[in-house]
């Protein structure tokens, strides 16, 4: 059985982490709400962190909400994402998504930053 845990070794933990990912990110998936940024990283794992701003997710208790659904998500699709480094970022009204259209759009996203990792990886295996 896989597992699905949030150990440290998934997180995003320092400054560094997150600006390397801002300043370099290969790869971007967004919708109205959230947008993801990635780098590659050289572990076979992939790393997450969030930036859930009060500015657009104002209550505490939406804001954890957000999080949690989004580490949910990334928990059952890490093995699909490995090697990468994610930030995920909320977006204005964020919080107006229910759990269900929260838990679909990180779906659509997580399968788009995949897409564009094998189309890299396939496209750097032809040169």
């Amino acid at each position: 059985m896989a597992e699905y845990g949030f150990p440290k070794t998934t997180r995003l933990l320092t400054a560094e982490d997150f600006k390397a990912v801002f300043s370099n990110s290969q790869f971007k998936a967004s919708c109205r709400h959230i947008l993801v940024l990635a780098i590659s990283n050289d572990s076979p794992s992939s790393r997450l962190g969030l930036v859930i701003a009060k500015k657009n997710v104002s209550k505490a208790v939406q804001r954890n909400r957000v999080k949690r659904i989004i580490r949910d998500s990334f928990r059952h699709h890490q093995d699909t994402l490995a090697g990468l480094d994610l930030v995920v970022l909320a977006r204005k009204d964020a919080d107006k998504l229910g759990n269900p259209q929260l838990r679909d759009r990180m779906q659509k996203m997580w399968v788009q930053l995949n897409k564009e990792l094998n189309d890299k990886l396939a496209h750097a295996t032809q040169n």
